[in-house]
């Protein structure tokens, strides 16, 4: 079978990006100080306190990776490793085993914010960047295309590219039977980071990266590539990985997940 990776990123405000787009700020503001102020212009400016793509930094890199030998899910990286470990150990992967690449609003956030932050830490990314240059494929469906298929954004294709019928994962995946988010959302991530509490933001992606990998299973089903026996197998193995693993947050998603809508 093809390599099949999931992946969901978190992030934070580049602080140290936004010291440098604004020397003129007080040089002795803590981090907190920076984020908030940044925080505060941006929500002067726009009606909304998000950060652009450019200046998010990436904390947590999650992903699910299914090929003929099982099923993986994890975190990128130890939690001391920076930002450009994690995004050069992304793209090795892909660099490694050409998988299919599947998200949910991927294209919308998450590779858009690995694209910057690739090209701040000076990462190489020649397979993922291939457009046909390299192997004639990559020409007609490679990772970049919004419409063709390496890179499954699932959000993005669910609504017919239409982003007023888009929907957000953790409600589509509790209407699949599916545990949804738990722990936290992206909203608190950044509070969460400030605290210190890096494992709880890697636990959180985690889940929510499971969750991604459940949807497209049964997005499977619905493309017909999948049979309900294939289904309920990958289900089992789901069940049966994480069971295996170590982590509260695991034994929580188990306790949390209930029969999937037949």
């Amino acid at each position: 079978m093809t390599p099949v990776l999931v992946f969901d990123i978190e992030t934070v405000p580049d602080v140290v990006g936004l010291r440098r787009l604004n020397p003129e700020w007080d040089a002795g503001m803590t981090d907190g100080n920076v984020a908030e102020r940044a925080f505060a212009e941006r929500e002067a400016s726009t009606g909304r306190s998000f950060m652009p793509h450019y200046l998010q930094r990436i904390v947590a890199i999650s992903c699910v990776f299914r090929d003929d030998e099982g099923l993986r899910v994890r975190s990128l990286g130890d939690l001391d490793d920076g930002e450009a470990k994690l995004v050069t150990d992304f793209f090795k992967i892909v660099e490694r085993y050409t998988p299919q690449l599947v998200s949910w609003n991927g294209g919308g956030f998450d590779l858009p914010v690995l694209h910057y932050r690739a090209l701040v830490h000076g990462v190489s990314a020649s397979r993922y960047w291939d457009m046909g240059e390299d192997d004639r494929d990559f020409k007609y469906n490679n990772y970049i295309g919004r419409y063709h298929t390496r890179h499954l954004d699932l959000m993005d294709l669910l609504a017919m590219y239409q982003p007023r019928a888009a929907a957000p994962l953790d409600a589509l995946a509790k209407l699949c039977g599916f545990p949804g988010k738990l722990g936290m959302d992206g909203s608190q991530v950044w509070q969460a980071y400030s605290d210190g509490r890096l494992d709880e933001i890697r636990a959180y992606c985690e889940t929510d990266v499971m969750n991604t990998w459940l949807v497209y299973c049964r997005f499977q089903v619905l493309r017909g590539v999948m049979g309900h026996a294939a289904f309920e197998a990958e289900v089992a193995l789901a069940k049966a990985t994480l069971s295996s693993l170590p982590g509260a947050h695991w034994r929580e998603y188990l306790d949390a997940w209930k029969a999937p809508h037949a």
